[in-house]
């Protein structure tokens, strides 16, 4: 394992996050603060508590969740986009680097970044509610993996991408939706039973389900299943971009 190449990767991908620490600091106040103005004040007026929880607690997970995917799908595809935009790419393929340690390092910093934000904005939600984690580390592992995976899950979208309009496709298209309608914001529960069944379909149901779990001990899913599913999403990643090395695929080309 060549450890200073790691090294460097990470530090060279935390620098450039901490160039911007201002915007990259702010922002998830700023917008989870919004958060909860719209819907814990207006639509919390309405929906008191939702089983057994007060609305404005009940959010805060979701919220975290949609922040820390985005955020880490964003940063994992950017980090590995621009040196193949600018072809510094070839560089690095050509220094005595295995492809493991280029994973580590990009898809390591990108983690860390999106788990900063999470940090950031569960500081800043405990400002508004009053906010007790029932299961410490199960939070802080289900947090890690979900930063983790979809770091991978960006890193493969920045190989994937061949200009910045697809790069923000996924992110944009595909990932926020699924959050918003993974049960981020209500209670699976709260559906027609059609829909519940319908949602089940939803990959980001079990990742929220089960966050939620760690702070209420409520989840819509078993939590047993919402770790199977954050797991074999994390292994389907590494197996794809263990595939895309192997072959080069928009890499070398």
């Amino acid at each position: 394992m060549n450890f200073q190449a790691v090294r460097a990767i990470y530090f060279f991908e935390m620098a450039r996050f901490f160039r911007t620490l201002l915007q990259s600091f702010v922002s998830p106040v700023i917008s989870t603060s919004l958060y909860f103005v719209v819907f814990g004040s207006v639509i919390g007026s309405r929906i008191q508590e939702v089983e057994g929880i007060s609305y404005g607690a009940f959010i805060v997970p979701g919220l975290i969740m949609l922040s820390v995917m985005t955020q880490a799908t964003s940063n994992g595809s950017f980090g590995i986009y621009f040196p193949k935009f600018i072809g510094t790419i070839y560089e690095l393929l050509s220094a005595p680097v295995n492809y493991f340690e280029i994973l580590l390092g990009y898809v390591g910093a990108a983690a860390t970044k999106a788990l900063f934000i999470g940090l950031v904005i569960l500081a800043t939600a405990a400002i508004f509610v009053d906010l007790k984690i029932m299961y410490p580390f199960a939070m802080i592992l289900f947090l890690v993996l979900t930063c983790i995976s979809f770091s991978l899950l960006g890193f493969i979208l920045g190989i994937w991408a061949r200009n910045f309009e697809q790069l923000q496709l996924v992110p944009l298209l595909v990932v926020t939706p699924l959050v918003f309608l993974g049960g981020s914001f209500y209670s699976v529960s709260m559906l027609p039973p059609i829909w519940q069944k319908i949602t089940l379909f939803n990959p980001v149901v079990y990742l929220v389900s089960g966050f939620r779990w760690s702070f209420f001990g409520n989840a819509d899913v078993p939590i047993f299943v919402s770790l199977l599913a954050i797991s074999s999403f994390t292994i389907a990643c590494i197996i794809i971009v263990a595939w895309i090395f192997n072959t080069g695929w928009r890499i070398k080309q």
